[in-house]
């Protein structure tokens, strides 16, 4: 949405309302997709006029562009915004010094953040130097992986160093900063929930950075018992052992060879690789067992 000022908004707020009500004014009404706000920002970087740095960044990103023309804003570096109300340009601030409107109703100094919809529960991490939601008492910072976990993992995630600090395994985008859910792994890597969801919804239930299964996946292992057991290999092959490398436990061993999948000795999982020993399985694309 614009910043398009509104002359009887303004007259109605110099004459009749009171200084708190002015303070409200247009709260929820103006923004973009990404955040509603009373305000516009004026990139440091090209000097254009944006509703918010995700709205720059998917501009001065696009492929229509030339490469090296491509830029993401300096989140950090943003020094003047315009009212949306008065269309007044100014310093970073949160109360316009023209008409006195609040121009979000939670800002950050320190990140250059406006926001009105505080159902967010923001707050801005020192350690990540950035503005995360979900409430304060929620999250804490681990200094070892470098980002913010949820409480409950608090004493269970085991660390990572820069845990975040590195583009989505599937959709690539950067972690650290995203404004989409995130979610850990059980093997600790970390990856959009949106991302996950869809990896199930075509039947892929590994890591897609360390290839760990990401789930119980028990019932899909005995139900591949079955199968095994009802395919005999042709005599050729009934005496043929390979090696197999477990992405589960790690674990290498010698089984009996068998063209739908091989089961390790520890940990009783089929998500495994064939590394030596003639003809390759077909253990990686157990979802055509499913």
């Amino acid at each position: 949405m614009d910043c398009i000022v509104e002359p009887q908004m303004l007259t109605q707020g110099v004459s009749q309302l009171d200084e708190g009500s002015l303070y409200e004014t247009g709260s929820g009404h103006y923004g973009c997709s990404h955040y509603r706000r009373r305000c516009r920002i004026i990139a440091p970087c090209c000097n254009e006029i944006f509703d918010c740095r995700h709205c720059h960044n998917e501009s001065k990103n696009s492929i229509e562009l030339d490469p090296v023309d491509r830029h993401d804003v300096p989140r950090h570096d943003l020094k003047r915004v315009i009212c949306c109300l008065c269309g007044t340009e100014q310093d970073v601030q949160q109360i316009c010094i023209q008409c006195g409107v609040c121009m979000g109703n939670y800002f950050c100094s320190k990140c250059k953040f406006f926001d009105d919809d505080v159902s967010k529960n923001q707050y801005h991490c020192n350690e990540c130097g950035i503005c995360r939601i979900g409430g304060e008492e929620n999250f804490f910072h681990c200094n070892k992986c470098g980002c913010c976990y949820s409480i409950l993992l608090k004493n269970s995630h085991r660390c990572v160093e820069k845990a975040m600090h590195h583009n989505c395994p599937v959709c690539f985008e950067f972690l650290f900063d995203t404004t989409k859910d995130i979610t850990v792994l059980p093997c600790s890597h970390t990856i959009h929930l949106e991302c996950v969801r869809e990896m199930e919804q075509h039947l892929q239930y590994s890591c897609p950075v360390c290839s760990k299964s990401f789930c119980d996946m028990s019932r899909v292992w005995e139900r591949l018992d079955h199968e095994v057991a009802l395919t005999p290999m042709p005599e050729i092959y009934q005496n043929k052992m390979v090696w197999i490398l477990c992405n589960d436990c790690g674990e290498t061993s010698e089984v009996s060879f068998n063209i739908l999948a091989h089961k390790c000795i520890k940990c009783k999982s089929y998500n495994t690789r064939q590394t030596q020993g003639g003809l390759t399985s077909c253990s990686s694309n157990i979802e055509e067992m499913l």
